[in-house]
């Protein structure tokens, strides 16, 4: 029966071998003299070591570990799509190790590493930012590890993408606010750093164009995927003389900093400002009030990403091409039509 209670530890000791060996043996065999590898196999085989895991990896130089690398787990939409991503993995024999770098460079590229040693076989990265330095104009994806992006693109070529047509869905939010009535509609964005921020402000553009509402940078407060973020800006739009009468917030957790900020300043929503929001995380809901979204597919985007990376890791030479999933307008009450004398 499969031994539970062995470690690393134990089993180097049994093996008569560095911890530093034993990961060698797992992680690249052909590192190791086939001596050695053969007391790391006998000594799994005496203790009955488990995960079974391990004696594939000995044999093939597969940890059936996949990475997923982000600025950060506590986001709410992408605490979504790790679920997904870990129920995904688990159904095809693969561990998720999650990679939080709080958007600290030295932090992504220690992440890379990991994967480069082959202490795990693949990247989902949700991050337009590889973990690696490259030269852009000579990138090769088969000089790097098999990396899908999950949201973010890096615009690299071979680089798969699973994501939402975000321009698309800002250009609906948009539009969705016009149909009210309203035309001083105010955006908190993303970082100009994230493409999907970037695509989402040319959506809601493209729609005041279409009915003729110039560009108003006064209305455009570029901000980062937070609630911080939301509330700071929020306060903001609200000093102007001519204030907003709508706000789209380019993510869920910026529009629960913008209702904050509304609420302390006595303010109703939807009768005084109406809000809208980007992801669908499961709180909006719950907030107060409901909010108006657009929704994700998170559990697509997951299953897709480990599809994808699953392909790549399985078949050296598969191009696996992007996955744009659809997004969904999801109304609620925390949008309104505008006030007759806006």
């Amino acid at each position: 029966m499969p031994n539970d209670t062995i470690g690393i530890k134990e089993l180097a000791e049994i093996a008569g071998v560095s911890i530093a060996t034993v990961s060698r043996a797992i992680s690249n065999p052909k590192r190791v003299s086939k001596a050695t590898r053969e007391k790391v196999l006998d000594a799994v085989k005496k203790t009955g070591y488990s995960p079974n895991r391990l004696g594939a990896s000995l044999r093939t130089a597969k940890t059936g570990n996949i990475i997923a690398i982000m600025p950060d787990v506590s986001d709410q939409f992408n605490f979504g799509v790790i679920k997904s991503l870990e129920l995904e993995a688990s159904k095809r024999g693969y561990s998720v190790l999650l990679g939080d770098t709080q958007g600290d460079r030295a932090r992504e590229l220690a992440y890379g590493a990991i994967v480069r040693s082959k202490q795990a076989d693949g990247i989902i990265l949700f991050s337009h930012r590889l973990p690696y330095d490259i030269d852009v104009d000579a990138f090769d994806a088969n000089n790097f590890p098999p990396i899908v992006n999950s949201c973010e693109t890096s615009g690299l070529p071979g680089l798969p993408l699973v994501s939402i047509n975000n321009r698309a869905a800002g250009e609906e939010a948009t539009n969705y606010l016009i149909g009210l009535g309203h035309k001083k509609i105010a955006v908190i964005t993303g970082s100009t750093e994230s493409p999907s921020a970037v695509e989402r402000l040319k959506g809601y553009l493209a729609a005041l164009k279409t009915i003729g509402i110039n560009r108003d940078n006064d209305l455009i407060k570029y901000g980062n995927y937070t609630i911080e973020s939301g509330e700071e800006n929020t306060k903001q739009l609200l000093a102007l003389t001519d204030r907003p009468s709508a706000i789209f917030c380019f993510s869920d957790e910026i529009a629960m900093g913008c209702l904050a900020a509304l609420k302390n300043s006595g303010l109703k929503v939807p009768e005084d400002i109406s809000v809208m929001g980007f992801d669908d995380i499961r709180f909006a809901r719950f907030f107060d009030p409901p909010l108006t979204t657009i929704a994700q597919p998170v559990e697509e985007i997951g299953k897709h990403c480990i599809s994808l990376l699953h392909e790549k890791l399985t078949d050296k030479d598969a191009k696996p091409e992007d996955v744009i999933l659809p997004h969904k307008l999801v109304v609620r009450s925390s949008t309104g039509p505008v006030k007759p004398d806006e």
